[in-house]
């Protein structure tokens, strides 16, 4: 009866698709650890990656959020809306203050249509913003001057409006809903694959999609980290041997040292001496110090002299 191996998984392509969008092909992976794999990243992935977004925010001459702001064209709750679609890398895990401050009749003269955009906040060297086109409102009165305060902070999920009002910084400010994880979207799709004559193996491609504020490589390395971390406090000292990936360096050298100790070429009675005293394959032989190869009975000197120049000369 054949026993089943489970194979460490391969990450055995990876295709940039964008600057922001890459797909990961994983494979071969024990039947079912598809649809296991895959499922555990994509939660994982949309849910826990670190990011970064405005948690609250203050317009010059406004008090709550069901205000109309006269010079402006979007009232404060459009504004919002509009702020949530900004996407920022902070370098820093403390909150971050940016202002935004300008004048319509600057504004009518750069664009022609008075839009302000995430580009025109005054960044700090904790912060950055990946998409700077990201309209926030249109100014119509050129006599307007638009002053603006933002909190920035980083995190991991989602924050509710309630929890952000909680823990406003300032109590003056309004409260925004954030979205932190930089991932947008993430899909994957399992095939059936083989190797030799083992067809009951899966595929597992992973397509992601982020913001560009982390690279797709980035989260889906982060993302395996979070698992990789969760799984190990339940499996306390037991370790599960897993055979090399097939096809992979790992597994040709293994099934390099599994040959019979007969391969290396040895007189017989070095070959004799070894067979005699339970050393049958190569592995057995080369995880034996030169002290424990000296103790074995009838292995002299002039045996180790011979062993060490054939594992030398097949880069062994």
């Amino acid at each position: 009866m054949t026993t089943k191996v489970i194979h460490e998984a391969n990450l055995a392509e990876v295709n940039e698709l964008s600057a922001s969008s890459a797909s990961f092909v994983i494979k071969p992976l024990y039947h079912g650890y598809g649809h296991t794999l895959g499922n555990s990243l994509r939660r994982v992935l949309l849910s826990s990656i670190k990011g970064a977004a405005i948690t609250s925010f203050s317009i010059e001459g406004t008090t709550h959020e069901f205000t109309a702001i006269e010079g402006v064209r979007e009232d404060v709750i459009d504004i919002m809306l509009n702020l949530k679609n900004i996407r920022f890398k902070c370098h820093t895990d403390a909150p971050v203050e940016l202002t935004l401050e300008i004048k319509g009749s600057d504004q009518t003269e750069k664009d022609g249509d008075a839009r302000v955009v995430a580009g025109d906040i005054k960044l700090t060297g904790d912060v950055e913003i990946a998409n700077p086109n990201q309209v926030i409102c249109h100014i119509d009165d050129p006599n307007y001057t638009l002053k603006m305060h933002f909190i920035v902070e980083s995190g991991r999920g989602y924050l509710p409006i309630e929890a952000a009002s909680e823990e406003r910084i300032h109590s003056d400010m309004i409260a925004l809903d954030a979205v932190f994880t930089p991932v947008l979207r993430v899909r994957f799709d399992v095939d059936k694959t083989r190797v030799g004559q083992d067809t009951n193996l899966d595929q597992l491609t992973l397509t992601i999609e982020t913001d560009g504020t982390i690279t797709p490589r980035e989260a889906f390395e982060e993302a395996a980290a979070i698992l990789l971390n969760q799984y190990k406090a339940f499996a306390g000292s037991t370790v599960v041997e897993s055979a090399p990936a097939p096809g992979s360096k790992e597994e040709a050298e293994d099934a390099g040292l599994m040959l019979p100790i007969e391969e290396l070429g040895l007189s017989a009675r070095t070959a004799n001496a070894l067979v005699n005293n339970e050393i049958r394959t190569i592995r057995d032989l080369v995880v034996l110090s030169d002290t424990d190869l000296k103790e074995l009975k009838g292995f002299g000197q002039k045996a180790l002299d011979e062993v060490k120049q054939k594992l030398t000369e097949l880069n062994i």
